[in-house]
Formats: C-alpha cells, sequence, structure tokens
C-alpha cells in the first residue's frame, strides 16, 4: 500500500479529534434509527439484567451459570460504550469525539470483544468436562478455576486491547478527520491515516487470529470430544438431552465469531464503505440483544427461576 497523501504533521488530529459520520446521510431517517435502536438498548439492558439476576440464584450455582453472568456483564458492556454516543448523535449535529473519548471507545470495544472470545471458550470447556467427565466435574470446575479462566480472559483482552489501540493511536492522522462509522474502530481509523499502514493491516489478520481464530479452535475441539461422547449414549432421548445443554452456546459462539470474522478479515474491495459499517452493529448492538433471548428460551432452569422470581414478585 503506498503511503497516502495528506497535509503536514501540523495538521494532524492529536488535539482536535474526530467527527463520528454515523449510520444514514439523511437526515429523515435519524429520528427513525434513534427510535429503533433506543428500543434494542433498553431490551439489551433488560434481558442482560434479568439473566445476570436469575442466574444468582441459588438453584444456579453451576459454572455454566456464573460464566453466562459474566457474559450478561461484557455484552451489557459493549452495547452502553457504543449505542449511548450514536443516540446523541442521532439528535445531535456536533458528532465530534475527542481524541481521548476515541481512544478510550476504541480500547473498551476491543478489550470487551476479546474477552468474550474467551469467555466463549471457556463456556466450551466447562461443558466438555461435564459432559466428557461428568463424575469429576465439581472438583475441576470449583470456584476457584472458574474466577481464574475469568481473569485470565480478562488479561488476554487486555493485552490485546492495550497493544492494538497503542499501535492504532501511534499513527499520524491527518486530511478530514471525519470517520465512516458509528463509533471509532480499527478499521476506519488506519484509513485516516496518511502513513503507508500495509505492516499494520497484517498485524490486524495476526491479532485477529489470537482472538477470535484460538479461542475458536479450542471450542472445535471441545466440541468435537463432547459430540463424540454424545454418540455414544444409547438412548435418542439422552443424546437430545446432552446436545442441548450446549446448543444455544453453539448459536452464540457462530454469531459471534462469524461477525467479528466477516469485520476485520473482510477483502476491502469486496463491498462499499457504507456497507462496512453498518456490519459491526452485529456484535454492539444485536448480539447482545440476543443473548440473553437465546440462553432463557432455550434454558429450562432459566425459564424455571425467572418464571419462578416473577411470581413471587407479583404476589408482593
Amino acid at each position: 500500500m503506498k503511503p497516502r497523501d495528506g497535509p503536514e504533521p501540523g495538521n494532524h488530529t492529536l488535539l482536535s479529534g474526530f467527527v463520528l459520520s454515523g449510520l444514514a446521510k439523511h437526515s429523515e431517517l435519524q429520528h427513525l434509527l434513534f427510535f429503533t435502536f433506543c428500543f434494542i438498548y433498553t431490551i439489551t439492558i433488560i434481558g442482560n439484567l434479568l439473566i445476570f439476576m436469575v442466574t444468582v440464584h441459588p438453584s444456579l450455582c453451576m459454572p455454566m451459570y456464573f460464566f453466562l453472568r459474566v457474559l450478561s456483564f461484557l455484552d451489557i458492556s459493549t452495547a452502553s460504550i457504543v449505542v449511548p454516543k450514536m443516540l446523541v448523535n442521532f439528535l445531535s449535529e456536533d458528532r465530534s469525539i475527542s481524541y481521548m473519548g476515541c481512544a478510550t471507545q476504541l480500547y473498551c470495544v476491543i478489550f470487551l470483544g476479546a474477552t468474550e472470545c474467551y469467555i466463549l471458550a471457556a463456556m466450551a470447556y466447562d461443558r466438555y468436562v461435564a459432559i466428557c467427565n461428568p463424575l469429576r466435574y465439581a472438583i475441576i470446575m470449583n470456584s476457584r478455576v472458574c474466577l481464574s479462566l475469568v481473569l485470565l480472559s480478562c488479561c488476554s483482552g487486555n493485552v490485546v486491547s492495550v497493544v492494538q489501540t497503542a499501535w492504532v493511536f501511534a499513527l499520524p492522522f491527518c486530511g478530514p478527520r471525519k470517520i465512516n462509522y458509528f463509533f471509532c474502530d480499527i478499521p476506519p481509523l488506519i484509513m485516516l491515516s496518511c502513513t503507508d499502514t500495509s505492516s499494520y493491516e497484517k498485524q490486524i489478520v495476526i491479532a485477529t487470529a489470537l482472538v477470535i481464530f484460538t479461542p475458536f479452535c479450542l471450542i472445535l475441539v471441545s466440541y468435537a470430544c463432547i459430540i463424540s461422547s454424545i454418540l455414544k449414549i444409547s438412548s435418542a432421548e439422552g443424546r437430545h438431552k446432552t446436545f442441548s445443554t450446549c446448543s444455544s452456546h453453539l448459536i452464540v459462539v457462530t454469531l459471534y465469531c462469524g461477525s467479528g470474522t466477516l469485520i476485520y478479515l473482510q477483502p476491502k474491495a469486496s463491498s462499499s464503505q457504507d456497507t462496512k459499517k453498518f456490519m459491526p452493529l452485529t456484535y454492539t448492538a444485536i448480539i447482545p440483544t440476543l443473548n440473553p433471548l437465546i440462553y432463557s428460551l432455550r434454558n429450562k432452569d432459566v425459564k424455571e427461576v425467572l418464571i419462578r422470581m416473577m411470581a413471587e414478585l407479583m404476589k408482593k
């Protein structure tokens, strides 16, 4: 890639910050988008808070529900980092974001996204132990191990996020400071750089492999062992019941890892920039909304506790 033409270094946007273009160019769509995403964000918060509260119930003290609580917290955080600013921009003429605000948003999005990938891998390992080694499940997946897996996921996500954010904001930004996105993300930011970014773009592929493909490969290995164990179950009902405990997790993994791969490994010429900027909505707004529905509708224990809690509230 050739270095991009741009102003002299004195005109870099270090102090002035950036402007977010948003999702729509037509002003008449702004109010419609505002109410749409306001509704989605409300459902995200309510749904994930319900999952969080339900999984705290004493009858759901298994590691699977501990990881589900962490997942709900990550989903609330991811949506809250991106959507409120997007909602404000729908109704405001001033769509600027400070240099430090942009860096902070990028750090948080990468940290939460990477951590969620690793948590999904930890959840797959939990299902592997539960199905393939049920007699030792309580010993292997004790509270210390579960907490260690969460801390390891957070530490790994933090390392990835710090490195990625530092590399992006070490680039010289010049020319128009308008980000053709609704939040600060890696692809649109490196497009504003007036230097050769080809080496950095190769580094994105490596980072994506560490954040998405490594956990995904661990998940595939876990489920290969799980499927092998399930096939050994003699009754069809037993096989169905065992696999049903994994189906929700598989759906979330497919949605999350699939969307991340399409966004960060998509060839530049495969679609327009206006099309590409809608794709991150999948993991910043849509998936956090769907996760509570996926886990509650497909999990009998969660539904029973939720109904019980609602009944108790109505009695009061």
